[in-house]
């Protein structure tokens, strides 16, 4: 589809520059013989490395017209640097993803791929991957870069829509070619009707190029997530700590177990408490599939849910609370009203034990507003996780196309996300989706945080919450870290330090901690308001070898987290399985000076500055250390 006859057929119109003091805004139209036109936008704000990219359709014909394809954005003359087809220079970077191993970086020659032009320049080579349904990062997440390994430049981009989507990577000559966007009728089952006077708009793609390596044009690309960051909760501003119950409790919060964990926390540094999933199941029914009805347990809470919000409160936290909204599972009423759930060809989707409501039904709006916006003002709650946890396909009935549905659903999603934020403007909103499938920009961008993974306690945590730095803002990416009274003093600080990757979310075996335990959680807790400054505004570099396996991880890894005004730097260093790392060196940036100001780990450990170089001499397998530096020129 990408090289259509229907694409040909555009040709260059007219070209509009408009500049003002935030940026710039290049609108490019293209027409073709029809009366069609397509509105070609790329837009540069002042302050930001990266580019906005997204193409309107207009149809000023009397007849319809339907799309089956249309790109966010198309970049090609990759690699201009060399002539030729620059054999073995051309790397395809691509980020996978699947349940508790989010982000894994996957590198592949265009020869690998089969990018090679033919020997005749004919035939179109093309690899085309993306995401299907309604968690839009359970394979892949919406990025890809291209690298020039001989000049050392890498283009990349990073797509914002939360629903199905696409990359190509093309070649039919010397050139290369990235286009992306929607996913389209072949990949994606999408048909769009556009009628006369009618337009549509694609989902906004975010592009660069740098100099240097992935992290580097990764963070480009993120820093375009600060954006909306201007908008938060004034609460936010610093990064505060959160206590959740979920791996307390597994489910069965109560009132009793609820004071007892929120006095226990009392006066340790927690600023956000929530309550997360089973607090609606009613008696007989299980809490883990009864999402919908959405009534407080009166055997949980037999004096009502105002009582834990009160005793959370008078311990001098924010009550937050937990919903999975789009959904009704099966031992709720809600599940058997059908009239108001998705359909695909006429038959309400049920994916396991749950089925799903339709955003674009006012109904939905209304009932949720009612059992989500007003419980909240009702009780009180100032924080809101918002849970994903099963997809809904390849679409749904109710538009031309069921991929189209399927993107009006989840467009019709976020704008009830943004229906609570207007509502209810000082809420905290997390975005989890069976903890990270819905990592990409256009859900980052109208909630506060998002859950990093479900690997809550694993010893790949670290490695996940490293690799997400290349497609979220720390400051947005809620690590886990669960205290268990079995944990040995090690064991602690591996976790606690696995935290300082982004915002510090603490759970697990609270009241049953020892003194000594308290003490290395309290230090790393002082450790982390330390550095939040550098979590929040900064560039962030990994060092170590590829780990291979997850689960039985070896070597280490470090990131190095620079500043953006380059007066401080954190190092967080992980050592895996296997024997002693030993000596390691991490390149701080040159010409500058060096203090090191703190250091967090289980015991003494041989931690210096050689010039430009960070040594550590790692003896043990599964240790932490995190340095916090701070420079002067």
């Amino acid at each position: 589809m990408r090289n259509s006859q229907s694409v040909i057929n555009f040709k260059y119109f007219s070209q509009n520059i408009n500049e003002d003091r935030y940026g710039k805004t290049i609108t490019t139209i293209l027409k073709n013989d029809k009366n069609h036109e397509i509105h070609h936008k790329l837009v540069w704000q002042k302050g930001y490395g990266a580019l906005e990219v997204y193409n309107t359709f207009v149809n000023n014909d009397n007849i319809k017209v339907t799309l089956e394809m249309l790109s966010s954005f198309s970049l090609t003359g990759i690699t201009p640097f060399e002539v030729g087809d620059t054999p073995e220079s051309l790397l395809v970077h691509r980020i996978r993803s699947c349940w508790s191993a989010e982000g894994r970086l996957d590198t592949s020659s265009v020869e690998d791929l089969q990018l090679e032009p033919s020997w005749g320049m004919y035939g179109i080579r093309c690899e085309k991957f993306g995401q299907v349904g309604s968690m839009p990062v359970r394979k892949f997440f919406p990025f890809v870069a291209v690298e020039d390994k001989i000049n050392h430049v890498l283009w990349g981009v990073q797509l914002a829509h939360g629903a199905s989507w696409q990359m190509e990577i093309c070649r039919v000559d010397d050139a290369l070619s990235l286009s992306g966007g929607l996913a389209d009728r072949e990949f994606g089952h999408w048909v769009k009707n556009v009628q006369p006077g009618e337009n549509f708009t694609t989902p906004k793609a975010v592009i660069s190029v740098a100099e240097g390596n992935i992290d580097v044009i990764a963070n480009r690309l993120t820093q375009m997530q600060n954006r909306p960051m201007e908008m938060l909760p004034e609460t936010e501003k610093e990064l505060p700590i959160i206590f959740n119950e979920f791996c307390t409790t597994w489910g069965k919060p109560s009132y009793d177990n609820i004071k007892e964990l929120a006095e226990s926390l009392k006066g340790k540094g927690i600023k956000y408490f929530v309550i997360d999933a089973g607090w609606y199941a009613q008696k007989g029914r299980k809490w883990d599939f009864s999402m919908g009805d959405w009534r407080p347990c009166v055997e949980l809470f037999p004096e009502g849910i105002e009582k834990a919000v009160e005793v959370i409160r008078e311990c001098g936290m924010i009550p937050g609370i937990w919903f999975e909204f789009e959904v009704c599972g099966r031992y709720s009423d809600a599940f058997h009203n059908t009239d108001h759930q998705l359909k695909r060809d006429g038959f309400s989707i049920t994916s396991g034990d749950r089925r799903f409501w339709d955003m674009r039904d006012s109904f939905v709006i209304e009932y949720l507003s009612k059992h989500v916006i007003e419980f909240i003002k009702k009780y009180g709650f100032e924080y809101l996780k918002i849970d994903y946890n099963d997809s809904i396909g390849i679409g749904c009935d109710g538009a031309e196309s069921q991929g189209e549905g399927l993107r009006q659903h989840i467009a019709s999603t976020q704008n009830f996300i943004k229906k609570i934020r207007a509502e209810i403007p000082n809420i905290v909103l997390e975005n989890c989706s069976s903890g990270g499938h819905r990592l990409e920009p256009s859900m980052m961008a109208i909630t506060s945080m998002s859950s990093f993974s479900d690997a809550h306690e694993c010893i790949e945590s670290p490695i996940i919450a490293a690799n997400l730095h290349r497609v979220i803002l720390p400051r947005q990416s809620q690590v886990w870290a669960v205290l268990r009274k079995r944990a040995s003093e090690k064991r602690l600080v591996y976790t606690m330090v696995g935290t300082f990757l982004g915002r510090m979310c603490l759970s697990g075996d609270i009241v049953d901690l020892s003194e000594i335990q308290w003490d290395i959680i309290k230090k790393g807790i002082d450790f982390y308001n330390k550095i939040a400054s550098v979590i929040k505004n900064g560039f962030s570099y990994r060092f170590g070898p590829k780990v291979k396996s997850y689960r039985h991880p070896k070597g280490w890894q470090a990131i190095l987290r620079v500043s953006t005004d380059k007066k401080e730097i954190v190092a967080i260093i992980h050592s895996f399985e296997g024997e002693a790392v030993g000596e390691i060196q991490i390149q701080l940036p040159s010409n500058y000076s060096y203090r090191i100001e703190d250091i967090y780990t289980d015991d003494v450990a041989k931690i210096f500055i050689n010039e430009d170089k960070l040594v550590c001499n790692i003896s043990e397998e599964f240790k932490a250390i995190a340095v916090y530096i701070k420079i002067s020129l």
